[in-house]
């Protein structure tokens, strides 16, 4: 058998900073961001926009590193957000906000964003989580792309956590997506032959001056512009941070798994992207409430059984890898709802308990404020 890719991971995380008593949106003010950064030093970040923060986990050589790590930067984002009167939230959208109303960060490489796609930038009021999987080989990293590609719908409807934007049930699960679906090179990744072919595709639009470099392209997994990973970016971000753990513990035994087969010579059946954008496209309307296609079967399953089936298909490599309790999370997750589940369920509680739709939705902010710091 070939050798085992090193696999390492890392997991990057975008926060909002709300008010702790109104629950509206805050900017972050340069104090708190320089307080954040003595405490993580460059693992934490601005964002697009000056409401937004992103913290960003060290190389990691296990899940349970990787979880540890984020830990720690949830707990520094949250002490330094409270010390400046703020509180942090994971979700992918802000029930009430208008992305009218904010501030985008003073930075080249932002202000460049604005400048090339406009509203369709001002309008990403939206936050999400990437994993990074350590594969060395480049044309390992496009190979396994191609194959993982089929398991990202269900990676969406697990982490779908943004129903609500600008004060409205959408009836999505993951509003977020079609926010940045409105930007180009988004969407799943094409397939592709080689790393040659990757290369040549981002040769191309640089040269043409489309774009800066790879980082420019948002596929919903891509090879990484700057480490030697495959990065999974399609996922909502969820509240609770053993949810995070579980999804990217899932992928990690995914990318084993693939690597497993093709190490006896065999392979993921590759479907064409239309087949994949039909579950990709249930996934962000339902979440896990409407079931995927399997195509292999030619029905839609339901997404308990599809969980429990992902559950049985990487427990080998679970094993291997140390995180068979992380992706037996996977259970729980579809057991109770992933985060746009329990974000309605809060929602529709706080009717009926005699809020209007800003005061319910404001319950909604509150619980996510306390999922925040569940896990840790």
């Amino acid at each position: 058998m070939a050798a085992e890719p090193d696999l390492t991971i890392g997991i990057e995380e975008e926060y909002l900073l709300l008010d702790p008593e109104t629950y509206d949106l805050v900017d972050a003010p340069d104090d708190l961001v320089a307080d954040c950064e003595a405490a993580l030093g460059q693992q934490v970040t601005r964002e697009f926009l000056r409401c937004q923060i992103e913290v960003g986990t060290r190389v990691c050589r296990t899940v349970q590193e990787a979880r540890d790590d984020l830990a720690r930067l949830r707990s520094g984002v949250s002490d330094c957000a409270r010390a400046h009167g703020l509180v942090p939230v994971a979700a992918s959208s802000h029930p009430l906000a208008d992305w009218t109303a904010q501030t985008r960060t003073e930075k080249e490489r932002y202000a460049a964003l604005e400048k090339d796609y406009s509203a369709a930038a001002r309008r990403m009021l939206i936050s999400g989580m990437h994993v990074h999987i350590g594969i060395p080989d480049r044309d390992m990293r496009i190979d396994l792309m191609n194959q993982l590609s089929y398991f990202l719908p269900h990676l969406l409807a697990m982490s779908a956590s943004s129903p609500f934007w600008k004060g409205q049930d959408t009836g999505m699960a993951s509003y977020r997506l079609t926010v940045f679906d409105n930007m180009p090179r988004t969407g799943l990744p094409p397939r592709l032959a080689s790393w040659s072919e990757f290369s040549r595709i981002t040769g191309l639009l640089t040269e043409l001056g489309l774009i800066e470099d790879g980082s420019r392209i948002w596929w919903d997994m891509r090879p990484s512009a700057d480490f030697p990973t495959l990065e999974t970016r399609i996922c909502d971000i969820p509240a609770r941070l053993g949810d995070t753990v579980t999804l990217a513990a899932l992928i990690r035994c995914l990318a084993r798994m693939l690597w497993r087969l093709s190490a006896m010579n065999q392979r993921w059946r590759i479907y064409e992207s239309v087949l994949l954008s039909e579950n990709r496209w249930r996934a962000a309307r339902y979440g896990m409430s409407g079931g995927l296609i399997d195509y292999g079967r030619g029905e839609i399953v339901p997404f308990a059984d599809l969980a429990a089936e992902l559950v049985e298909l990487v427990a080998e490599d679970a094993e291997a890898l140390g995180c068979t309790e992380e992706v037996h999370g996977l259970l729980d997750i579809s057991a109770r709802g992933n985060g746009a589940d329990r974000q309605r369920a809060v929602y529709a509680k706080a009717l009926s308990e005699g809020a209007d739709t800003p005061g319910a939705l404001r319950a909604v902010l509150a619980h996510l404020a306390e999922e925040f710091t569940a896990d840790m």
